[in-house]
């Protein structure tokens, strides 16, 4: 009974053929390889027809991909001709017989010592892990459109020649040929009555084998014609998504420069608040700007070696307006001066006084209606922390208003001294404010939170040249210094009515080389005379030379700088309190100022 099994010698799966194709003998050889008689280089004689190689039922070595070695199917021989000597002619081959199903056999014999786990299953072994082949279909079996006339997978299969079976046995064809085969020279001779068969090519399963390769259902095997399509289609995807992410970037770029060029694909409008009535509280910096501005003005003086830019302020309605000395000092005696008002007239001025000793002038305007003049406020009641704003044109920045408070008050501050015989110095008992003033404030108001005029803007102190008027070009550090509004007052009245101001005088010389706390009186004066002026007001009051004088109404004084700037805070006719040092003792007197005329 044929259970599936071959019923010949079978070769050992794990054999190794060698070169020559060495393999076992079986009974169907012919007589000296049946009895193991080979000559002497150890080969088996020649077949019929002279030939050498491999005899009917020998399957030839094939190597697997993974380098092991599969039986090859048999080769068919041709049938026994008369004579040995003559090869017979190739008979045609004879129609293939009718396939019929048969088992499928191992690939391998069952190990004759039982070594585990090659030889025969046991309770305890588990079987080889081998892969089922799918059974040749019987004749007039209806074969799917895909697989008909193919290998199953999907090529055209080989015809097989095949024998009429002999002896009743049936022949069995191999539906799955071994994807290589060793390529034959010579037609290898058939012994007689030996009908060729084909052992069917088992299928394995290889872990490591290309994809989709068939397991127990065979169909088309993947080769060269099924990738190339993939790929050609593959990179016809590619460029399409290539082209289609080319077109939406050009057209978002143009959707992007739309929407930035005109603000959005529609039109879009931001919540914003109504427009008001324009009014603010007067004590609002807005406010006191409001009603400073109009009577605030811009000075540019242009003389034969210099010019500038300053700030002044109206006094009253004929046209009067007062800056400081030095914003009018390049014009000279026969320099121009030109007033721009807030509202942007403009008008040629001409100089009515001026004073280096209070830094004070008064220009005038003719013909110009509408002038609006400054409240003028008391400098006296101006305390430290008081809200301040400052009007002016600094850098010829018209109409620029900064605010801030009174950071101090009565800072004695020298400035000028650029001629250097001392004519040009100013002595200033100053408000301080932390109100920005740049060059080209000097000259213009210091109001307060009423929009009174308390001080005239006249020096900074700069972190690169020191103090001065419009000292340094560095702009404001915070420390700028006003004039008192009570001095310019008197100052610009005495201008006015008489082109030049009167200064407040004790009557004395002083050292001004003099280094201790104090002021002292000098030695000698110009020329020879005494220090301490005969018949004036420190002779008459008891002062000597060499007195140190250390408070002026009660405050102290600590060099000549500071006892002049606190006389010329005063009007002259004042009575001033003193305390002075004179031999290691303190002495407390009282003198009526004088005057002098200023230049």
């Amino acid at each position: 009974m044929d259970d599936g099994k071959p019923s010949g010698p079978r070769t050992k799966w794990w054999s190794r053929p060698s070169t020559d194709r060495d393999r076992p003998a079986g009974p169907e050889e012919d007589g000296a390889a049946a009895t193991g008689v080979a000559d002497a280089s150890g080969t088996a004689p020649a077949g019929p027809g002279g030939t050498t190689g491999p005899t009917a039922g020998e399957r030839l070595p094939h190597t697997t991909p993974d380098g092991d070695y599969t039986p090859a199917p048999p080769v068919a021989a041709p049938p026994p001709a008369a004579d040995l000597g003559t090869p017979a002619p190739a008979e045609p081959a004879p129609p293939a017989a009718e396939p019929h199903v048969h088992r499928t056999q191992p690939l391998h014999a069952p190990d004759e010592y039982s070594t585990p786990p090659y030889g025969g299953p046991g309770p305890w072994a588990p079987a080889p892990p081998v892969q089922r082949p799918v059974a040749t279909p019987a004749h007039g079996t209806p074969v799917p459109p895909p697989y008909a006339g193919t290998d199953g997978h999907g090529t055209a299969a080989p015809p097989v020649a095949a024998a009429p079976a002999q002896g009743g046995q049936e022949h069995h064809t191999d539906p799955w040929p071994p994807p290589h085969t060793v390529p034959q020279q010579h037609p290898v001779p058939q012994p007689p009555g030996q009908t060729p068969q084909q052992t069917s090519q088992w299928m394995r399963y290889d872990p490591w084998g290309a994809p989709r390769q068939p397991l127990s259902h065979p169909g088309p095997g993947q080769g060269v014609d099924d990738v190339r399509p993939r790929k050609a289609r593959r990179g016809t995807v590619l460029v399409g998504a290539a082209l289609l992410a080319l077109l939406a970037g050009g057209i978002g770029g143009g959707v992007g420069a739309y929407v930035e060029r005109n603000g959005g694909l529609t039109t879009v409008e931001l919540p914003q608040s109504g427009r008001d009535a324009g009014g603010r509280a007067p004590d609002s910096v807005a406010g006191i700007a409001a009603s400073a501005l109009p009577g605030v003005v811009t000075l540019h003086v242009n003389g034969s070696a210099e010019s500038g830019t300053g700030t002044g302020f109206v006094l009253d309605d004929r046209g009067h307006i007062l800056t400081n000395n030095h914003v009018v000092a390049p014009a000279g005696s026969n320099g121009d001066i030109t007033v721009t008002f807030s509202g942007g007239e403009s008008a040629a001025a001409e100089i009515v006084g001026k004073d280096s000793g209070y830094d004070l002038a008064v220009v005038k305007v003719t013909g110009v209606s509408g002038l609006t003049p400054l409240p003028l406020g008391n400098s006296d009641n101006v305390r430290v922390g008081d809200p301040v704003v400052a009007i002016g044109a600094p850098f010829d920045l018209s109409n620029t208003v900064t605010s801030g408070i009174i950071s101090a008050k009565e800072r004695p501050i020298t400035a000028g001294g650029e001629k250097g015989d001392g004519t040009d110095v100013s002595y200033v008992d100053a408000l301080q404010t932390d109100a920005p003033i740049n060059p080209g404030n000097s000259g213009g108001p210091l109001v307060d939170a009423e929009a009174r005029v308390i001080g005239i803007n006249s020096a900074i102190r700069a972190a690169d040249s020191g103090s001065g008027l419009d000292g340094g070009q560095s702009g404001s550090i915070g420390l700028g210094f006003a004039i008192p509004i009570n001095q310019g007052k008197r100052v610009a009245e005495e201008l006015i009515s008489t082109g030049k101001a009167t200064h407040p005088v004790i009557g004395v010389t002083l050292d001004m080389e003099f280094t201790g706390d104090g002021a002292k009186v000098g030695g000698k004066a110009a020329g020879g005379a005494s220090a301490v002026t005969e018949g004036g007001p420190a002779d008459d009051a008891g002062i000597r030379s060499g007195d140190i004088i250390t408070e002026v109404e009660g405050q102290r004084v600590h060099s000549g700088e500071e006892l002049i700037v606190k006389i010329r805070a005063h009007r002259p006719g004042d009575r001033l309190g003193l305390v002075l040092t004179r031999g290691g003792k303190e002495l407390s007197m009282t003198l009526t100022l004088g005057s002098a005329s200023g230049t």
